[in-house]
């Protein structure tokens, strides 16, 4: 066992674990959030997706070693003052989800591709979303929700401005 510190939603945490530990494990397990998910265990569904130094990253594939000393950014930390981010608010009014299980990976992946550029084409957002999974075939809510969020931050609005809590 080592110890780590780990830099979680803005907050230096401690944790003990072994180093090649996933880093998922270190979020669920050892600091209790709920965001990331468990779904395949080989960064192929996106359930557990986190942000890492602003790229959209699996975290049950990288070793919680690798994880420290990085800026990590889970779905637990993104409102801010009680309010949404702009894409979770997007999720909200397009209805987005079902059973919401995969819905932490969806807007994970596009929080980071919308904070590097809200002006993306439908067709950037699609190639860009490519690889997530959903069972309950929520595509096309999700795609909207993508939409609106992009329009939303483009715009810069103070929704829009708030990339960052």
């Amino acid at each position: 066992m080592a110890q780590f510190t780990l830099s979680v939603d803005g907050q230096k945490r401690q944790i003990e674990a072994e180093p090649q530990m996933p880093l998922l494990y270190a979020l669920r397990g050892e600091l209790a959030l709920k965001g990331p998910k468990f779904g395949c265990g080989l960064a192929q569904c996106g359930a557990c997706t986190v942000i890492v130094n602003g790229s959209a990253t699996r975290s049950c594939v990288l070793p919680v070693s690798a994880a420290a000393g990085v800026e990590i950014r889970t779905l637990d930390g993104l409102a801010a003052n009680g309010q949404p981010h702009p894409v979770q608010q997007a999720f909200i009014e397009e209805e987005a989800a079902q059973c919401g299980y995969c819905t932490n990976g969806w807007i994970m992946t596009v929080v980071a591709m919308l904070e590097r550029n809200p002006q993306l084409t439908d067709e950037q957002i699609r190639l860009q979303l490519a690889g997530l999974k959903c069972r309950c075939g929520s595509h096309m809510a999700i795609l909207r929700a993508a939409r609106r969020a992009a329009d939303e931050m483009a715009k810069g609005g103070a929704a829009g401005k708030r990339r960052r809590a």
